[in-house]
């Protein structure tokens, strides 16, 4: 095959040997470092982020072991023309031919040619017989019948690149599709120049074609991850914020310290606080209430629904109007557990969830209280704190048909009640292996009002590592 460069220009060089051996060495070590990484990953199916990953660990592996074969092909020399050897081969320090690459391996073949425009001779190596899957033993296709083998709608970008490489000597870099007799389609990238006589006019022209179908494929794979990451992310982006405005929205809206009632003696000094999952950007179903109620008694709740995002704040929000109406309609707390249970069990999505509501009546200073599997309040006083004993129940909507019970306790001016949901100190035990939040009474016992209660409770437990889920803390001091 004549020079693959112009008449009217020198060769280049060819490097060195060794310097292309060390080319291969580097390339190969640097394969192995990404290949072990990629197989590091998970890859998970379900999951944009890995698939998108895995995605470009494939690529550059692709990237890689194609410049590994082509270095492999420049210290070797270039491909025999003529007819494809038929027993498989390997470069001379081990590298994969790619020849003998397996259908769908990340190798791209690499295949020469060059069109005789003074005799309309064509000469095809080895290789690019088996990229268009032509019989070897077959005369090479002249430039006018090339385009038979290509796809029909991209014969005219072949036409033009032909078209301009031999009127106008531009070099030829595009691709195109061809259809092999076996009816698959492959992506051929075809690089060329024309090459010129003594007198500057175009004697032939010659052209390298690689097989790039694998390496559309890998990038394919690449930007459908990413876009499916990106709509993933803006979807959990809109989510998260319609879950924030309407948890705004159903959540009492006071901040700092709330006094109940407003009037009279014995009242409550409440202060409550929200915690966002830290590892999270979905609202979940957590809750907590505060509400003045007819003859001066005060609800005091908080509860948790299981699950996360806009569809279960939604029933978070249902689930606190339901709360605060049966309380306003004087529902005992037994009693409105039981009506809670019957409610989330009719709903059209079934959740379940956990819950505890206090009544308080200021003139005796008694505490009802009724829990549906959540943890009990904590009562402090005089320093030292306990946890209230629990009276039956179960997780709303586990059961239709569950009753629940109700508890009293007295307290004394001083007490302070603190109550939470389970995800503020989820297997976090004190020093003696007792409960985390007893270990407080002390540091609890010292604060001016229920506002700096909850901060020190926040400061403790808001930022601990194990803490996976949304919580809340509500705490109330019985005032004089």
């Amino acid at each position: 095959m004549p020079s693959h460069v112009s008449a009217d220009r020198p060769s280049a060089q060819p490097p060195s040997r060794g310097s292309v051996d060390a080319l291969i060495t580097q390339t190969r070590r640097l394969k192995g470092d990404v290949d072990a990484v990629r197989r590091g990953t998970q890859g998970d199916a379900g999951d944009p982020q890995e698939r998108w990953q895995r995605a470009l660990y494939d690529l550059a592996l692709h990237q890689l072991n194609d410049l590994d074969e082509h270095l492999a092909q420049l210290r070797d020399g270039p491909l025999p023309a003529g007819p494809a050897p038929k027993e498989p081969s390997a470069g001379a320090a081990g590298a994969p031919s790619a020849a003998d690459a397996p259908s769908g391996s990340l190798l791209s073949r690499v295949g020469s040619a060059e069109w005789n425009l003074l005799t309309d001779e064509a000469t095809w190596s080895g290789e690019l017989y088996r990229i268009l899957g032509r019989d070897p033993a077959s005369p090479a296709l002249t430039l006018d019948e090339l385009p038979s083998l290509v796809l029909e709608e991209d014969r005219p970008k072949l036409t033009a690149m032909v078209t301009d490489c031999l009127i106008d000597a531009k070099p030829i870099d595009g691709e195109f599709r061809i259809v092999r007799p076996d009816r698959e389609v492959r992506t051929v990238h075809m690089m060329g120049e024309p090459v010129l006589d003594t007198d500057g006019s175009t004697a032939s022209m010659w052209a390298v074609l690689r097989d790039v179908s694998e390496l559309r494929r890998s990038e394919r794979a690449v930007s459908e991850t990413r876009d499916s990451l990106q709509r993933r992310r803006q979807r959990a982006q809109t989510e998260h914020r319609v879950a924030v405005e309407l948890q705004e929205a159903v959540l009492p809206p006071w901040h700092g310290s709330l006094r109940l009632p407003r009037r009279g003696a014995g009242s409550l000094d409440i202060a409550a606080h929200y915690l966002p999952a830290p590892a999270s950007e979905l609202i979940g179903g957590d809750w907590y209430d505060a509400l003045e109620l007819p003859a001066g008694e005060s609800l005091l709740g908080v509860g948790d629904l299981t699950g996360r995002g806009p569809v279960v704040t939604s029933t978070m929000a249902m689930l606190l109007g339901a709360v605060r109406g049966m309380a306003m309609a004087g529902a005992q707390p037994g009693r409105l557990m039981a009506l809670l249970n019957q409610l989330l069990d009719t709903t059209a999505r079934p959740a379940l969830g956990s819950a505890l509501c206090c009544r308080y009546r200021p003139a005796d200073r008694t505490l009802v209280w009724a829990q549906a599997g959540h943890p009990a309040p904590v009562l402090y006083r005089a320093g030292s704190g306990r946890r209230l004993t629990p009276p039956d129940g179960v997780l709303l909507g586990a059961t239709p048909t569950a009753s629940y019970g109700q508890a009293e306790e007295t307290l004394h001016v001083g007490d302070l009640l603190l109550l939470h949901t389970d995800g503020l100190v989820p297997g976090r035990t004190g020093t003696d292996g007792s409960d985390a939040l007893l270990d407080l009474a002390p540091r609890l016992a010292e604060a001016a009002d229920a506002r700096d209660c909850v901060r020190a409770v926040v400061e403790e437990f808001g930022a601990a590592q194990e803490r996976q889920d949304d919580a809340c803390v509500l705490v109330a001091r019985v005032e004089s």
